[in-house]
């Protein structure tokens, strides 16, 4: 027989359908899964021997909406094993754009999604699209590390629509409606995976007004979804009211989430469209994720499909002096932040200042939406913060928090945090382990991302650039759960491949990846699993115009291949640019 083009030798392949590892080779040909078994000869032959060869991380939920107008890459995905994305999650996104009108979209996605708005301005050719289906061509001109899917946000359909009175929250009339209907059709038809929207008053623009379709009525939701399946049909993901809790901080949310769930099992069965949305265990309500589940299960018995969005590890707002932190809007820090980290370090240590910033007052950020304003609950939940270790342990003991590392030390909560974040160069992170971690342990994250109901993502890969670094949690799923938990059961490494892969791929309707079985697509990572590791964050100022990103660095990739090319080879990329745009129906 004739030598393949590539084959993957002596690895355990964990082929995606949830059945344990077995020794095997894979054969690849033309982009294609051609063998998988026996002693194969190959012409390139990648050794596996030791390794774990599974299939191509499927991740549907990123905002990348921006970064893939200027950048090939697509970190942190790309160096994490992932293969397939979807953006355009939670409502906001560039297209459609009414010309000139940018800066409404720029605001809005720094505010929700904290991508520096200079980045945006300067990376994105502003002008290039005015439709969806004008911004699909856009991407489809363009090649990638890995494949891309993009769904239509509520947000900029509802600006595109209804201006103003979208911006404003008002109610659609019948026309608005009829019309956002029809380019919801007319996105899904030229490519759109699916339609987004946020629910939630936690996601606001940088002034603070909340994402234009927030307040929506079930009777716009239904119609636009009904749009999508006029399209062809794709995936509703939405982020619901009171799902990451009550928010009083914010004026409380509009909407229970015992009347959001409704809504959304009646927009399924009237549509007949699958729905994945946020769902997390929080401090407000920490048991509502369990009624989620539930209910789920119950309805979907009765024909729904509903697709609870579960994270495989806890939502951490990181804090650092590269990025926020509790004393960032101190009077007296303000006058220092101007200086390079390390400088800033060192001034902040000055017996002085210290005490002078510890003890002053707060100035509130001129742009009320911005992440900035974070710094109000970073300062309250100092005491229940953690420092984040070279390689970082995502289920810390409580004694590794800043209460307790105080307490051993003999001073407050706030002295021992503001130490840690200006020791040394600067670089300390530490983390506010927020929804998933309310009891101080992951037995809730367990029970969730083991239900049969749940799909995984929230991740927001591509967002969050200087709060959250959770793009690394397809990783973290297999260092974290099955291999080094200690603190409760782990989960089979078969049951997380799956989950990451052939189960997100079927969701959105990718047919032809997700698996290791002939006639898939090669799209694969070889993972060396002892020593597979993810270490603490670190900036980067790569984005255009200067602007600073937390990346996490990851070793143990030992190759992965998209479309039976390889992109990486020992956590390095070879510079291949196999991926392209994901276009439903096609």
């Amino acid at each position: 027989m004739a030598a393949h083009e590539i084959v993957i030798s002596g690895g355990t392949v964990v082929d995606g359908n949830g059945t344990p590892g077995v020794g095997a080779d894979v054969g690849i040909d033309d982009g294609k899964i051609t063998a998988v078994g026996g002693s194969l000869s190959g012409k390139h032959v990648i050794d596996a021997d030791g390794a774990v060869v599974a299939p191509g991380w499927v991740d549907v939920h990123t905002h990348y909406d921006g970064q893939a107008a200027w950048d090939d890459t697509l970190d942190p995905s790309f160096s994490n094993g992932v293969t397939s994305l979807v953006m355009g999650n939670c409502g906001v996104g560039f297209a459609p754009c009414p010309p000139g009108k940018e800066q409404t979209l720029i605001e809005l996605m720094e505010g929700v999604e904290d991508i520096p708005g200079a980045a945006l301005h300067e990376g994105v050719p502003w002008g290039a699209w005015e439709t969806f289906g004008e911004y699909l061509d856009f991407l489809g001109q363009r090649t990638y590390s890995l494949d891309i899917g993009a769904q239509i946000a509520h947000g900029a359909l509802r600006f595109q629509v209804m201006g103003e009175r979208g911006v404003r929250n008002e109610d659609a009339t019948e026309a608005d409606i009829a019309e956002m209907r029809r380019q919801v059709a007319e996105a899904t038809a030229a490519g759109a995976v699916g339609f987004s929207t946020s629910r939630t008053i936690f996601h606001r623009s940088l002034d603070g007004t909340a994402v234009p379709g927030t307040f929506a009525t079930a009777q716009e939701l239904t119609e636009l979804v009904h749009g999508m399946a006029d399209g062809g049909g794709g995936v509703f993901e939405a982020i619901t009211s009171e799902s990451i809790g009550a928010l009083e901080a914010f004026g409380g949310e509009r909407f229970t989430q015992a009347s959001e769930l409704e809504m959304l099992a009646d927009i399924s069965a009237a549509t007949g469209q699958k729905i994945t949305f946020t769902t997390v265990q929080t401090r407000d309500f920490p048991e509502n994720w369990r009624k989620v589940l539930d209910f789920v299960t119950e309805h979907n018995q009765k024909g729904t499909q509903l697709y609870p969005q579960v994270s495989s590890r806890p939502i951490g707002l990181l804090s650092s002096l590269e990025g926020y932190h509790a004393f960032m809007r101190r009077k007296i820090y303000l006058e220092i932040a101007h200086l390079p980290i390390a400088e800033r370090a060192k001034a902040m240590r000055e017996p002085a200042r210290k005490a002078a910033i510890l003890a002053d007052v707060d100035v509130p950020p001129d742009n009320p939406g911005s992440m900035e304003a974070l710094y109000e609950a970073l300062l309250e939940r100092i005491p229940t913060m953690y420092r984040l270790d070279p390689i970082v342990d995502y289920e810390p003991s409580l004694e590794q928090s800043f209460a307790e590392i105080a307490k051993a030390r003999g001073v407050s909560a706030h002295e021992a945090a503001y130490d840690h974040i200006c020791e040394g160069d600067g670089t300390n992170v530490a983390t506010m382990l927020g929804a998933g971690f309310v009891e101080g342990n992951l037995d809730a994250v367990h029970e969730m991302l083991t239900h049969p109901e749940t799909v995984t993502g929230l991740g927001d890969a591509g967002a969050h650039v200087k709060l959250i670094c959770d793009g690394s949690m397809p990783t973290t799923q297999l260092t974290h759960w099955a291999r080094d938990r200690s603190r409760g059961p782990k989960i089979p490494l078969e049951f997380l491949v799956e989950k990451q892969s052939r189960r997100n791929a079927r969701l959105y309707g990718l047919s032809d990846r997700g698996t290791i079985e002939v006639g898939m697509r090669a799209d694969l990572n070889v993972i060396d699993l002892d020593n597979l590791v993810v270490r603490r964050p670190v900036t980067h100022t790569d984005l255009p115009a200067g602007g600073t990103r937390f990346l996490q660095p990851v070793t143990g990739y030992v190759a992965t291949l998209v479309n039976g090319v390889q992109t990486r080879a020992d956590g390095q990329d070879t510079g291949e640019r196999p991926g392209r745009l994901i276009r439903n129906h096609s």
